[in-house]
């Protein structure tokens, strides 16, 4: 499974969709880096590079809703560090296992594609709808 950038993930923000495209991007390349290589290194140095982004772009995105005033921000926020939690458990994975394995693949599939498709178009839909409403008082 690949993680693909598609209309129903798009917010409307063209900051958040693009690095949105930018985290899709790192994905696949960690599941090509699973495919490609045995090697644990390369997997653990791929997991550390969509680690970096995700947290830059978590960051964008609470600074963006802190400015608008949204309303869901701790719930929000409460989302993304249930997902760097889940990031920091797979890379105890790879710390344990010799390289990626198939159970690694899926638990990224599973805890990571499903995640972060579930959450844009629910979690950062809201935001970028709410943003929207905000710049033109109230009306969709």
């Amino acid at each position: 499974m690949r993680a693909e950038f598609s209309e129903n993930l798009i917010t409307g923000n063209e900051l958040i969709d693009s690095q949105h495209k930018e985290l899709i991007d790192r994905i696949n390349k960690l599941l090509d880096s699973c495919e490609d290589s045995d090697s644990k290194l390369t997997a653990v140095k791929t997991l550390d590079y969509l680690s970096d982004y995700t947290v830059f772009h978590f960051g964008a995105e609470e600074d963006l809703q802190k400015e608008i005033e949204y309303p869901g921000y701790e719930k929000h926020k409460a989302q993304h560090e249930e997902f760097k939690k889940t990031i920091s458990e797979l890379d105890e994975m790879l710390q344990e296992e010799e390289g990626p394995s198939p159970a690694f693949v899926a638990k990224v599939e599973e805890n990571v594609i499903k995640w972060f498709y579930t959450h844009i178009e629910g979690f950062d839909r809201s935001v970028a709808e709410y943003k929207f409403m905000r710049e033109n008082n109230g009306r969709l």
